[in-house]
């Protein structure tokens, strides 16, 4: 299993064993939409993975691993990080650096990530090192988390750790699975795409942004109901043309239920299959107490899993 290199809210990764094995055997294309950390993509066998989002930046990352040689990726890193003077605990330990491991890097880290991230904001080039660029001041930054301002700016305080060696080894990985598969990455809506190039033989797997959860992603209206109802329209829509699909999402949490979701799976009920997933984000060994607020994360298929994903 390949992880994504980047810590993003809402990955799948725990959750493949579980998702793979009831996704179709015979896929042409794999449309990834709201791919996210690509965690659930990068691990799908089939002869091309197509990667949608409409955050640009992500994308565009995304696209300067798959272009640029991995010597290069790592040069880059490594050069910012020495240019900044940022911690490299991997090669000198935490005690250089007048820290441990439970407090973590931060302050050792603030005023170097501070200067790093106001030159990345006033940067009048976007190329490749600009994003390898940014992948510094994600790994550095809180929980390693992307977050732009209405401004454009990316404004998360400095995080407690630093480009170590499971980082290292995560995004080496990932950038070799895109140099050896045929992957593309596209900066897009779903409301935007020709639902008329699928066929019958391509799998549309949406993860949207969980509507009655709260993330990163989902602040200041960044996932509305209106949003909701036509991503759940679109998908009617490539079933009626016969194409198989896979929907992520989460039925109840903390005591909401999503309304919309719940009513469009009773209208369908002979159409769509909702298979409860095991696993809960905050704490996987629950009390009591954690039983109340687990969520229901649901896959939402369209197809028979028992017969390898026949279209229904």
């Amino acid at each position: 299993m390949i992880q994504s290199p980047l810590n993003y809210t809402g990955g799948k990764f725990k959750l493949l064993p579980q998702i793979l094995p009831l996704f179709p055997k015979n896929v042409d294309r794999f449309f990834d939409f709201f791919c996210g950390g690509c965690n659930v993509g990068i691990n799908v066998d089939c002869k091309e993975n197509i990667f949608i989002d409409r955050d640009e930046h992500l994308i565009y990352l995304y696209q300067t691993f798959q272009h640029l040689e991995k010597k290069v990726v790592f040069e880059w890193i490594y050069d910012i990080i020495a240019e900044y003077r940022l911690s490299l605990v991997s090669r000198d330990g935490y005690k250089f650096y007048g820290c441990d491991s439970s407090v973590g890097l931060g302050a050792y880290n603030r005023d170097a990530f501070n200067r790093l991230r106001e030159d990345f904001n006033n940067c009048a080039v976007i190329d490749y090192r600009y994003y390898v660029m940014m992948y510094v001041i994600i790994v550095h930054a809180f929980n390693n988390q992307i977050r732009f301002n209405s401004a454009g700016e990316f404004n998360l305080p400095v995080g407690k750790r630093d480009f170590n060696s499971r980082m290292h080894s995560k995004l080496s990985a990932f950038i070799d699975r895109i140099h050896s598969t045929s992957c593309k990455f596209i900066c897009s809506d779903f409301r935007q795409f020709d639902t008329a190039t699928l066929t019958q033989n391509d799998f549309v797997y949406a993860d949207p942004p969980y509507l009655i959860t709260c993330a990163a992603y989902n602040e200041n209206g960044g996932w509305n109901d209106c949003d909701e109802h036509d991503l759940l329209k679109f998908l009617d829509s490539i079933h009626v043309a016969g194409i198989r699909f896979a929907l992520s999402n989460v039925l109840s949490s903390k005591g909401n239920r999503n309304q919309i979701l719940s009513a469009w799976l009773d209208r369908n009920a002979n159409s769509y299959k909702v298979i409860h997933l095991k696993h809960s984000y905050a704490n996987s060994n629950y009390h009591k107490a954690d039983k109340i607020s687990a969520s229901d994360e649901v896959l939402v298929v369209n197809y028979d899993v028992s017969k390898g994903g026949d279209a229904t």
